[in-house]
């Protein structure tokens, strides 16, 4: 009882910490949420139609996209730029298929499976004849090849781990194609009824053709607005007020920018540094010269191009080498020698010149083994088979394999960093055997037998070892350098203090305006990615880090000058008021024209009135007039010739982009053309398409794009 009394003279006190326990417990909940909330919005690469794609998700389209591309190619690796070129498509496809997959679907417009089999049975997209079931003696797809390559892949998975590798490659390249091939179907069934809706008649098409080939030859007088000095021209603010809410529009952006003001250097190789490589350069000369296989002197070298050891073609070197093989004679050394272009220096050793096949088609049969003496036994005995006659795919399918014929050409290996002995022997034999050959390759884990069974186009290939290397600082130069711009950094943290010294420090202030979240690179250089994200964190007048960027050659501060948000650009901002006082000055310029030519009803009392009088032939409705006088091409003298009689003077001065014209209608003729209205309806039309393409820009307003790629790529 006691107790209880004691609870009770502290009721208040005990409610008070159950409500701060409470009220604790369900604040951490809510931090949790909302840090949860947080941290998903921070891997979010961007949003379209509300819909928003994750880092993860992006990342895997990229992936996809990029084996692609270098099964396409032939390539093993992507540089920074292909890969930045790869991001983009992807993401411009990622927003394209969706704005065409929601308006696709208020429409009802789908892409059913029996489509899609009857576009693979027809064989005609483009997209088809990229990939690897095209018949070689049609050049059209095959749709019986794609199957038996579907079947073999489920085979392939179960039986024979050493190619399905390959065909795993190939069936991700399939699946890619078909995906995109699905996409462009209901991107052209949307277009084609968005056509539909866009017509022409027989009406229209006489009116385009008597307005294309009509035509009028008139004496020009003209004005330019550029015989009146800026200076003797007054404009006001209520001028330029008035004007920019007549232009208003044409100022609105969607998509926030900002402005900066920034200071770059690049940190270049020292007198002394260019010393030091001609030196190693020598050395290099000597080893290429005395060496039988340059492999060694090559990798030691670490040349930009590694040394394959195979006879390939010129373009799987450089230009500045390339252009020179031919010059040279076999065993000789070149160089060194500098290109500016790509700030290198270079030697090159042609090892070999000769005549070899650019494709090969052969094939093979890789021989298993309990043991390596085992395989080899085996291959011994299939090999002296197929020399006896015996059939090749026969023997192939008893050991699970195919036999089937296969093209290497020359692209698919000479651009590789690198290859092993094995693999580049094998290619050597690939290249030199005679169709029909066969041979018996040894390999470390067994044999290969292979069968030449074509060849194709016999071109030059060059064996050549080349040591490039890029003209490079030293780490003294870089610090010198680091150390000076660090300095002028610390010493300069106010935005206008940055501008007004960088000059007495030998630096250069540049300007970049209008830079938005799609960019890759901050100012055109490269590995600029943490100054982008600063840039569209920070506020107006702020200064940034001093970045280390480009190829670990640049030096960069960057000040943030101004923010564009969505809207309309103000009046204040520098270029929408540029804009509007050039338009200010030429409305105020033609008034003085206008008043200037009052009463001119003649050519010649226009000449005596200062004008610059020409003659312009075959003017038509159609096409706008180009008038030499003032550089400009003038629609509207166009429609104001077309609505004057033959032998009449123009009833008013004619306002244009650069000047005011009165002009005089000499003659008017009708070209030698006969009507084709079926032509003309589909010519109408398809102009008619090209000026409803802007409806894909409102879309894409509308589908409120939101790309965030710059914080993750």
């Amino acid at each position: 009882m006691a107790a209880l009394g004691k609870i009770r003279k502290q009721g208040i006190a005990l409610i008070c910490i159950i409500g701060l326990g409470l009220f604790a417990f369900i604040a951490e909940e809510m931090f949790r949420s909302c840090e949860a909330s947080r941290n998903n919005q921070r891997q979010q690469v961007g949003e379209v139609l509300g819909e928003k794609i994750n880092v993860q998700e992006f990342q895997k389209l990229v992936d996809e996209y990029t084996e692609v591309i270098k099964m396409q190619q032939g390539q093993d690796q992507l540089n920074e730029d292909q890969m930045n070129r790869v991001k983009d498509m992807v993401w411009n496809q990622f927003v394209q298929s969706k704005i065409i997959e929601n308006q696709a679907k208020q429409l009802g417009l789908t892409v059913t499976d029996g489509e899609m089999q009857a576009i693979l049975k027809e064989g005609t997209s483009p997209l088809l004849t990229q990939t690897p079931f095209v018949n070689q003696q049609t050049g059209r797809f095959d749709a019986n090849a794609l199957q038996k390559f579907l079947a073999d892949y489920k085979t392939q998975q179960a039986t024979n781990p050493q190619l399905a590798k390959q065909y795993e490659s190939i069936y991700r390249y399939w699946t890619f194609i078909e995906k995109t091939l699905r996409q462009q179907t209901l991107a052209q069934k949307y277009q084609t009824l968005l056509a539909q809706c866009l017509v022409s008649n027989p009406v229209e098409a006489k009116m385009s053709f008597a307005d294309e080939n009509t035509e009028s030859a008139i004496e020009l007088a003209a004005f330019p607005y550029a015989s009146i000095d800026d200076s003797k021209v007054q404009v006001t603010d209520a001028d330029l007020k008035a004007k920019y809410e007549e232009m208003k529009s044409q100022f609105k952006q969607y998509v926030e920018s900002r402005d900066v003001k920034y200071v770059d250097i690049q940190v270049n190789a020292s007198e002394a540094d260019r010393a030091e490589l001609q030196k190693q350069f020598a050395a290099y000369a000597t080893d290429l010269a005395e060496a039988a296989d340059p492999t060694d002197v090559v990798r030691k070298s670490t040349s930009l191009i590694s040394y394959l050891g195979l006879p390939v073609t010129k373009e799987a070197f450089p230009m500045d080498i390339a252009s020179r093989l031919d010059s040279m004679a076999v065993g000789n050394v070149y160089g060194p020698f500098e290109n500016t272009q790509d700030n290198t220096l270079n030697l090159i050793k042609l090892v070999a010149k000769t005549q070899l096949p650019d494709s090969v088609q052969y094939r093979q049969i890789q021989v298993p083994g309990a043991s390596l003496e085992a395989a080899r036994k085996t291959a011994d005995s299939i090999y002296q088979a197929l020399k006896g006659g015996a059939d090749f795919e026969a023997i192939a399918k008893k050991y699970n394999q195919t036999g089937e014929k296969t093209w290497m050409v020359t692209r698919q290996y000479q651009n590789a960093p690198s290859l092993d002995v094995e693999t580049r022997n094998f290619i050597s034999s690939i290249n030199t055997m005679a169709v029909g050959e066969l041979k018996n390759v040894e390999l470390t884990q067994g044999n290969l037998i292979v069968q030449v069974v074509d060849r194709k186009n016999m071109i030059n290939k060059y064996t050549a070892a080349v040591v490039k290397k890029t003209i490079d600082f030293s780490k003294d130069t870089y610090r010198t350098a680091y150390n000076k711009f660090s300095s002028f950094v610390s010493a300069n943290q106010k935005a206008d203090d940055i501008v007004k010294n960088a000059q007495k420090s030998g630096y250069k202030v540049q300007e970049r305006k209008d830079i938005t979240t799609s960019e890759h690179y901050l100012a055109g250089i490269r590995s600029t990615r943490e100054a982008l994200k600063w840039l569209f964190e920070a506020k107006e007048g702020d200064i940034s880090p001093m970045y280390e960027c480009g190829d670990n050659n640049h030096l960069l501060v960057v000040v943030l000058d101004k923010i564009h948000t969505p809207g309309n650009r103000a009046l204040t901002d520098e270029q929408v008021k540029e804009m509007v006082k050039a338009e200010v000055l030429k409305d105020k310029k033609a008034a003085q024209l206008m008043e200037k030519v009052k009463g001119v009803n003649s050519i010649a009392a226009a000449k005596g009135k200062g004008a610059n009088v020409s003659t312009v032939e075959q003017v038509t409705f159609a096409a706008p007039v180009y008038v030499s006088a003032t550089g400009a091409s003038e629609p509207a003298l166009s429609g104001a010739v077309a609505a004057t009689a033959k032998g009449a003077f123009s009833k008013q001065p004619v306002k244009g982009n650069a000047g005011i014209y009165l002009f005089q209608v000499n003659n008017r003729t009708n070209r030698e053309a006969k009507l084709d209205e079926k032509a003309q309806e589909q010519k109408l039309r398809q102009r008619a398409m090209q000026y409803a393409g802007s409806f894909t820009n409102e879309l894409y307003i509308k589908s409120k794009v939101t790309d965030n790629r710059y914080l993750f790529f």
